[in-house]
């Protein structure tokens, strides 16, 4: 094929205002865009950057609360700290590079850095707008899209100082979005666990925390199932809690400045290595590091001067220093954690005792796995060799490229089902997992199950996730059955593997169900695909005079042709969320324990009929062939 030739010359050259960027290329700013499903999406990004400026005054001693309202996708801040200089309100939410966070005398530990954040959201708000109240007067702006639609006159008010902030994404841009409570309701505990004597208001619930870190992890972890009491330092610049349950893998909470890195970063590293070094130095032995590490449940808090970020989301940090020419993170850490843990060691052997034990658990489990872990990679390269890996994709989670956010697995249920996505599917960033049958229900399973039983093993390999979701291949692990009693049997049972053995990938918020349409509902002019019977009776009311109404019993009905909308820019995902209620063990042990009659009970007690009451409808039930031909 012939290269086009175009003309390169002055006018090829495009300089982009601030707000054209922005939206232009907003996952620069924000991340990925997303429509609300996962709690790293764009929409809690903006809300996360117009607190984190709020925090900050809080952190510099101003203010003791902050207000926060959602709902019909307006989010409005308000908090009680000393308010933007009236004269700056408009620069600081509109011009890029510009805030007070360059002057480290006025903040110098904050988390906003840049004087970015407050433009992004501005910028990619349809409607945007702040208010500065300070020494009894008050200035107000409002903005469309960036755009400076009115300037309101400097004005006298009785309310106290402080920043109001209004603004409503804009959803030409974060297309079908959604605020999830539970994910707004984690963000405002984190908070509140980094900023003892902070009270954050979100829609009239308070959230508060005494005792930081140590409620945080209170929180996350269960704490009948713990083999010791939490233990919690906090002094200076760190603070840290820990303990060791039964659970497998690895599960830590790292901060910097207040702000959740959620990857991780150069805190979090040292903080593995110091309690590895601490706990073979207490012991005066050599432990292999996973053994010490197997079944720990941590957070750690560090405040950093000037810190690096390795994206402007701010959930990677860079920094090496705990300050510029100052100390190194790693000795920062080390010598902190191995003082405050050696000694309360010492003073406590009982948890120095319930450690050890685990330890040398660990290590017996390591030992017995070794052999089973052989055999599997064994099996694993021949199972390669015939072609029962997953249709994979070009683009990995790991990989550092803007649709990394976007990589998706999908498993399902047998041939039919894979083979609609897969020919739909998007192939540089969606894989598909085709299951065989029913999985095994691995409940009260030992984690060698993993490697003996060949579908979870390459399910395994397939994820990469056997050593931690340091390898994670895919951000998202999407669950993808029919929506009848088998398909729902199926997800069952992979959430149980899941939960039971890779509880961070479900924590993380990787797993999703797809939610695919039960009925087609179309006349001649307009085709509506419905959800739920709810969703169907309104189109039946919109498209009236007895349109055509398909049931689709499971994916493989669905044409390929069709499938690529329900898989694509508007593909619907039910994120699987564990809250502070949820105990992994006692969940688990009602549904996939042994048939209690206080299960039996429930079923009972919760059994009902459907009734249909649409009498007059045309319903075609379509085999897979006759769908293919439509």
């Amino acid at each position: 094929m012939a290269i086009q030739d175009t003309t390169y010359s002055e006018d090829s050259i495009r300089s982009l205002d601030w707000k054209e960027h922005i939206r232009m290329r907003p996952g620069m700013y924000i991340g990925k865009l997303g429509d609300g499903a996962s709690a790293d999406d764009g929409i809690y990004v903006l809300v996360k950057e117009i607190l984190d400026n709020s925090i900050d005054e809080h952190m510099m001693g101003h203010g003791k609360k902050i207000e926060i309202t959602i709902s019909d996708n307006k989010v409005e801040v308000r908090d009680y700290g000393r308010g933007i200089p009236l004269g700056k309100v408009i620069d600081c939410v509109s011009k890029i590079n510009t805030g007070g966070k360059y002057d480290s005398g006025a903040f110098q530990k904050s988390v906003g850095l840049n004087g970015v954040g407050t433009k992004a959201v501005n910028a990619l708000s349809s409607y945007f707008c702040v208010q500065s109240f300070r020494d009894g007067k008050t200035k107000k702006a409002e903005f469309a899209k960036g755009e400076l639609v009115k300037d309101h006159p400097e004005t006298t008010s009785s309310q106290k100082d402080g920043t109001l902030m209004v603004f409503e994404p804009d959803n030409s841009i974060f297309k079908n979005y959604r605020f999830i409570p539970e994910f707004l309701i984690e963000q405002m505990w984190n908070y509140a666990f980094l900023n003892s004597g902070l009270t954050l208001q979100f829609n009239g619930q308070s959230y508060f925390s005494k005792n930081g870190l140590k409620d945080l992890l209170e929180r996350k972890v269960d704490t009948e199932t713990v083999l010791y009491p939490i233990m919690h330092f906090r002094e200076n610049d760190f603070e840290v809690a820990l303990t060791h349950g039964h659970q497998y893998g690895e599960e830590y909470y790292s901060f910097v400045n207040g702000q959740y890195t959620t990857q991780g970063g150069t805190h979090l590293s040292a903080f593995k290595e110091a309690v590895v070094k601490t706990i073979r130095e207490f012991y005066k032995k050599d432990f292999d590091a996973s053994d010490v590490r197997t079944s720990i449940s941590a957070a750690i808090a560090v405040r950093v001067q000037e810190p690096v970020f390795e994206s402007q989301t701010k959930t990677k940090l860079g920094s090496t220093e705990m300050a510029p020419g100052g100390q190194g993170m790693r000795s920062f850490v080390s010598e902190n954690l191995m003082k405050v843990m050696d000694n309360f060691l010492h003073k406590n052997p009982a948890t120095a005792e319930a450690i050890l034990k685990k330890i040398l658990q660990n290590e017996r489990e390591r030992k017995d796995m070794a052999g089973v872990r052989k055999l599997a990679q064994q099996r694993a390269k021949k199972a390669n060799l015939h072609n029962k890996k997953p249709r994979d994709c070009r683009i990995h989670f790991g990989d550092n490229k803007d649709e990394k956010f976007d990589t998706t697995i999908f498993i399902t249920e047998g041939d039919s089902a894979s083979g609609s996505i897969t020919k739909s599917r998007n192939v540089e960033y969606q894989a598909v997992f085709s299951l065989r049958g029913k999985p095994l229900n691995c409940y009260g399973l030992k984690k060698k199950v993993v490697y003996e039983n060949e579908e979870f093993n390459l399910l395994q390999h397939a994820l990469d996730i056997e050593e931690g979701l340091d390898n994670l291949r895919f951000n998202k692990v999407v669950i993808a059955t029919d929506a009848d009693v088998d398909g729902m049997h199926i997800r069952l049972l992979l959430m149980t593997f899941f939960l039971q053995f890779f509880p961070d990938l479900v924590r993380n918020g990787h797993v999703y169900i797809l939610q695919t349409p039960l009925f087609r509902v179309r006349n001649k002019k307009e085709t509506i695909y419905c959800y739920s019977d709810e969703e169907r009776q309104r189109a039946i009311m919109k498209l009236g005079n007895k349109p055509e109404i398909t049931r689709f019993k499971g994916l493989g009905e669905i044409s390929p042709g069709e499938f690529e909308a329900f898989i694509g820019e508007e593909m619907r995902l039910e994120p699987i969320i564990l809250t502070k209620e949820t105990s992994i063990e006692k969940l688990l042990k009602y549904y996939m324990g042994k048939n209690t009659p206080e299960r039996q009970e429930f079923i009972i007690d919760n059994l009902y009929i459907e009734k249909d009451i649409t009498t007059e409808e045309k319903v075609v039930e379509l085999e897979p062939e006759e769908e293919e031909a439509v």
